[in-house]
């Protein structure tokens, strides 16, 4: 018995560690970042269907599924069959019958060893979305629904905004993607009640301080970005939440909430290539191992948008991303033009950097006319949950996964090692062996470059070895006299481990080797590089 409780308090002091551990990377965040010389494009003109087949397939592929019972079963997919039901409009009494006989099953906020029936939130964030949907049809949401959702199913009320994960005695903070979740189903069903009549003071936002406090919080994000970026899985829930905040909120959280929105997806749109999308993200390490490209949560998301653009295609492969396809084809958001535009066109191409602060790692993205280069980022230690991926080129083909890429990563296989900050306009390098696509030959060769050919006449330069790789990108020249010159250009090997000449352009200096916090990438002819982007603003270069 005495080493039964011994141990006990051991896991929970291991467990305890480890919140500290993680929150020590949380409280690390950076300090005030400054916007950069590229401001988010928030304009819309575009005229947007209202029907759209993407729709239409998804609310009839989750009206089908089942909601399950018992603790955290179905935690994610139940309140989403209820909505595609909902929204089906069938088998209406039954679905209210269903939701009557639902009770919470957990609490909101961070699961962990103290707080094992964590994540109620999840569950709470996709009823707020149904309650302010049909909670004013009745013919579809009976009364008596609409009262079990307030009294029962939504456990967050009044004010009690909290910024720190649940039984940590206030301790050790909670994490973005649950505090936009928690909070914001609780500032919505204030909201809802004192709309709906009810004069108790705890439901008014104002007094309670419930809208201030969310605009502070939406501004910090606005201000620095955030501390979760990219992350896997939790970037869609952190666009959940925000989609229900942008269409249900009052005005001034609403546009805080549309303007972190645009901004999420404009760095998107500067990160991808038609839906190809492999950014380094922060959180989580057992999803290093995912190569997927085009089905990642926040590519589902923009896939359900884009569904009902004019002129778009809608038969989507969207894989495991399901429950966020739904969502965003459920609710009213659409992304500014600009930002649907570079989905797909990348103009004359383009340099840019996105900061992500204090102890974190920049994205990286350099474009032409028809590929994208995307950085893969560095980890900045076990505790910054930073996964790195390798740098990475999209081009017009049919790729779905890190495999059927160029790419390229260094020094080892171990991610936690790498630095593949090493981006530059049309150029990449980091310090290990360029990987080459199964099937792909070069159309021409020497003993130091190979030449491929990609779609739209892009070119790939491949200088590799297995402790450096370069890829430089040309378009519309002709291979034999680019061989010729990249030869005459660089005709050291030995120099190629820290400079490459351009034909023609500019000397590009690198350290492959460089520190955790240092870009790879020195200095381009005489101009030497800011190198310490724990400072670099969120959005900045050309453009």
């Amino acid at each position: 018995m005495k080493h039964r409780k011994i141990k006990r308090i051991v896991v929970v002091a291991l467990t305890l560690l480890v919140v500290v551990i993680f929150c020590n990377s949380q409280n690390g965040k950076k300090k005030l970042l400054n916007h950069g010389n590229i401001a988010v494009p928030h304009e819309r003109r575009i005229v947007w269907n209202t029907e759209s087949q993407f729709y239409d397939s998804m609310v009839a592929l989750w009206s089908k599924k089942s909601v399950q019972y018992g603790p955290k079963k179905g935690k994610v997919d139940n309140p989403r069959i209820l909505l595609a039901q909902l929204h089906s409009k069938t088998n209406v009494k039954e679905i209210n019958q269903v939701i009557m006989g639902m009770e919470p099953w957990g609490v909101s906020g961070s699961s962990w060893t103290l707080n094992k029936l964590g994540d109620y939130d999840f569950t709470a964030t996709v009823l707020t979305s149904i309650l302010w949907q049909f909670g004013d049809k009745p013919e579809l949401l009976y009364k008596e629904t609409v009262a079990h959702l307030l009294n029962v199913l939504l456990v967050e009320e009044g004010y009690k905004f909290r910024n720190t994960a649940p039984k940590t005695l206030g301790l050790f903070p909670e994490t973005e993607n649950h505090i936009l979740m928690t909070e914001g189903s609780r500032y919505l069903k204030n909201r809802w009640l004192a709309l709906h009549g009810n004069k108790d003071p705890k439901y008014d936002n104002i007094n309670n301080e419930m809208e201030s406090k969310l605009i502070e919080f939406l501004q910090e994000i606005k201000t620095n970005g955030l501390h979760e970026f990219n992350s896997m899985p939790y970037v869609g829930y952190t666009i959940t939440a925000l989609l229900n905040l942008e269409a249900y909120a009052s005005e001034p959280i609403r546009k805080d909430a549309r303007d972190i929105l645009d901004y999420m997806n404009f760095c998107y749109a500067i990160g991808s290539y038609n839906y190809k999308y492999f950014p380094p993200m922060r959180r989580r390490y057992d999803r290093a191992n995912w190569h997927k490209l085009t089905t990642g949560y926040h590519t589902v998301f923009m896939k359900a948008w884009m569904s009902f653009l004019p002129g778009t295609k809608s038969n989507f492969d969207i894989s495991h991303g399901e429950p966020h396809a739904l969502i965003g084809a459920c609710m009213p958001y659409r992304p500014a033009d600009e930002i649907t535009q570079l989905l797909f066109k990348k103009g004359n191409g383009y340099f840019v950097k996105l900061g992500h602060g204090k102890k974190a790692c920049p994205e990286i993205y350099a474009a032409g006319k028809n590929y994208l280069l995307s950085a893969g980022g560095a980890n900045r230690g076990k505790k910054s949950e930073i996964v790195a991926r390798p740098i990475t080129l999209f081009i017009n083909d049919d790729a779905k996964n890190l495999e059927e890429t160029f790419h390229l990563s260094g020094p080892g296989t171990d991610f936690m090692a790498w630095n593949n900050t090493g981006v530059y306009r049309n150029f990449a390098c980091a310090a290990g062996a360029v990987s080459i696509p199964k099937g792909q030959q070069p159309v021409i060769k020497s003993n130091t470059w190979s030449i491929f050919k990609g779609g739209n006449n892009v070119y790939m330069a491949v200088f590799s070895t297995h402790n450096l790789g370069i890829l430089a990108m040309f378009e519309n020249e002709n291979p034999e006299q680019l061989l010729q010159n990249l030869e005459k250009a660089n005709p050291s090997t030995e120099r190629l481990k820290t400079h490459f000449q351009f034909p023609g352009g500019a000397l590009i200096n690198y350290d492959v080797l460089a520190p955790e916090d240092t870009w790879v990438i020195k200095q381009v002819d005489k101009t030497v590089l800011d190198r310490k982007y724990d400072q670099w603003p969120l959005i900045q270069g050309e453009f």
